[in-house]
């Protein structure tokens, strides 16, 4: 079964989301057939590479929200983090453009190592001092690095604007088609989805149905068609 989660790494909800998500598939029974594969989805498409500010000033500007409520929605977030386990920083993170680090991601899924990136990213803009979007390419690269990308590799990456722009726009367009609106989304097996950062037990619930009703295996009756198996092939019958 495989499980596509559309997601961006400047979304605390996809943050949480995906611990709460990996909490169910741990304790799913068949865990160890489920392929998690990692789409992209910006949240902030339109936002130019080197405009970044604070989040709280990001909050207020978009939603109309005082600073005070910025900030209250801040600390409800990070006790929602600490309920899963994770580090959540309420105060000085930035906010910008996250398309370089979904084109890295689409690298890193070709490497095999979708999956340990994005949770470092994900932990370097929410739980670490140091921004994801102020200190330029390096940052990402070393990010990279400790997800076991090769640095060389990554940088270059990173310093051709094509490379990987087709498929996170792909990414994009598919979760359109599919009728997401935001993120976390979450589609089994191209049957359910499950939007938001639910609970862990719904995420179990929907695991259970989705691979409840798999289709099974038809055959197409052989009559006396010869095939190879464990012990050999069938010799073939003279008339």
């Amino acid at each position: 079964m495989r499980v596509e989660i559309w997601s961006d790494i400047a979304c605390p909800w996809c943050y949480v989301g995906k611990a709460r998500f990996e909490k169910a598939l741990a304790a799913f029974p068949h865990r160890d057939y489920v392929e998690v594969v990692h789409r992209s989805f910006e949240l902030d498409p339109g936002r130019a590479k080197g405009d970044v500010q604070p989040v709280l000033t990001m909050l207020t500007r978009k939603y109309g929200m005082s600073e005070a409520q910025a900030q209250a929605g801040e600390d409800n977030l990070a006790a929602q983090a600490a309920a899963e386990g994770l580090d959540y920083r309420t105060r000085d993170r930035d906010h910008g453009n996250t398309f370089d680090m979904h084109r890295l991601l689409h690298f890193a899924k070709e490497r095999g190592r979708q999956d340990e990136l994005i949770q470092i990213l994900y932990r370097a803009n929410f739980a670490e001092e140091r921004s994801v979007f102020t200190e330029g390419d390096e940052r990402l690269v070393e990010l990279a690095v400790e997800a076991g990308l090769d640095a060389d590799a990554a940088r270059a990456v990173l310093a051709d604007p094509a490379r990987y722009a087709d498929e996170v726009r792909a990414d994009e367009r598919e979760a359109a088609q599919l009728g997401a609106t935001g993120v976390p989304f979450f589609v089994l097996d191209r049957t359910y989805g499950v939007s938001g950062a639910q609970p862990a037990e719904v995420f179990t619930q929907a695991l259970t149905q989705a691979w409840g009703e798999r289709s099974p295996l038809r055959l197409v009756e052989q009559g006396d068609a010869q095939a190879c198996g464990p012990d050999g092939c069938a010799v073939p019958q003279q008339g």
